[in-house]
């Protein structure tokens, strides 16, 4: 019997995009049938057909149009959750100061804000999560629809965004009050489906023949990041939590250098010999803080506190104010010898599984996205591919 392969979906930023195209069109066609609208994914470079649900207008100058998520044979928590994108025409143009008779800068032609359901980053004041991606993405497909000088403001709603915002780790990343719109392409790849594994085993071969330093990264937040840094893609995979048999795979490959990079929720859990991430199989993190914190001689009472945590985010935040009071460096020296492990295990479980010596080092970054800690290895693995 030959299994199907699994069918891969798309991003949530491209279902509100869509929405947001299909209401800029009603203000343009009127009340005409709509039932799907082209979205330039840009990455990659084709452009795709998304159905619409619904669309109206709610007002002079305004409209609203619904898309239902379809991330394709992923296990995806938005599957099927309606996207709501309000579009409104702000015509203003170039205002003027009376009092100083300068020209104000004028508003950009697409302002896009986060309605309900949208989470909101914590670390940036409030704003909300609509990263970079999806901003381009919107801001591109929309402006090539408006006339010189025309403004227009997009809002984004996810109804039930609040609600599955408890089911994620979002507030792990400083995301609060619903989700966000990450991503760094427009397709979802059925990264826990079957044959996936074989995907990304055929994706490391292939880069394993370009470059002799690929570059680990343990979901979004690790591709986003490291292309922030300077990191050509080409050399990045995303692993989703298949981080152990990547690592045997890449000692197969005969690959020279891997760098590890990832959230330290997740990477951590390398130190302590679990080389499948995902949460509902094996965890551990706090053990691990408090075994490597113990190690270094911190009092009872700090690992007691450590091991309580509710999460790793937590237990980083404890030290970091153990550190303020008392001008100390224990999350350097805690954290320094949580990457030293990883980098050592890592190596080890690759010779051990295909007995080939591959050298790894690890960066490891904390939910604001700035980097906690860089391994030795790892600092200069960093330094060759940025």
């Amino acid at each position: 019997m030959i299994c199907p392969q699994p069918r891969s979906g798309y991003t949530l930023p491209v279902f509100a995009c869509a929405a947001a195209v299909a209401a800029l069109r009603w203000l343009r066609q009127g009340a005409s049938p709509l039932d799907a609208v082209p979205v330039d994914l840009i990455e990659p470079a084709e452009t795709v057909l998304i159905p619409i649900e619904q669309v109206a207008g709610i007002g002079e100058g305004m409209a609203l149009a619904i898309a239902r998520s379809d991330p394709g044979d992923n296990l995806d928590l938005t599957r099927n959750t309606p996207v709501w994108a309000l579009v409104e025409i702000k015509n203003q143009g170039l205002k003027i100061n009376n009092e100083q008779k300068e020209f104000l800068d004028p508003p950009p032609s697409v302002t896009i804000k986060g309605g309900e359901g949208i989470g909101r980053l914590v670390s940036a004041d409030d704003q909300p999560a609509i990263y970079r991606y999806a901003q381009r993405l919107i801001r591109e497909n929309l402006e090539r629809m408006l006339e010189p000088d025309e403004k227009i403001q997009v809002t984004i709603i996810l109804p039930e965004g609040r609600k599955l915002a408890q089911r994620t780790s979002n507030e792990a990343f400083g995301v609060v009050e619903g989700l966000s719109l990450l991503g760094t392409s427009g397709i979802s790849q059925p990264l826990s489906a079957p044959g996936q594994l074989e995907a990304f085993r055929e994706e490391l071969q292939q880069k394993a023949n370009c470059f002799d330093c690929l570059v680990f990264c343990i979901g979004e937040n690790g591709l986003d990041l490291a292309q922030r840094l300077g990191i050509n893609p080409e050399r990045m995979i995303k692993t989703a939590n298949w981080l152990g048999p990547l690592l045997a795979s890449s000692g197969v490959q005969k690959v020279k250098n891997i760098l590890l990079f990832g959230y330290h929720g997740k990477l951590m859990k390398l130190a302590g010999g679990i080389f499948h991430t995902h949460h509902h199989l094996a965890d551990g993190r706090q053990e691990i803080l408090t075994a490597h914190c113990a190690n270094l001689g911190l009092p009872t009472p700090v690992l007691q506190a450590v091991l309580k945590s509710a999460t790793a985010e937590d237990a980083l935040k404890y030290l970091r104010q153990l550190d303020a009071a008392g001008s100390t460096d224990w999350v350097g020296q805690v954290y320094g010898a949580i990457a030293q492990s990883i980098d050592k295990r890592a190596h080890d479980y690759i010779r051990t599984h295909s007995e080939q010596l591959v050298t790894v080092g690890s960066v490891l970054f904390d939910r604001d996205r700035q980097i906690i800690v860089k391994s030795k290895t790892g600092t200069s693995l960093l330094y060759q591919v940025c």
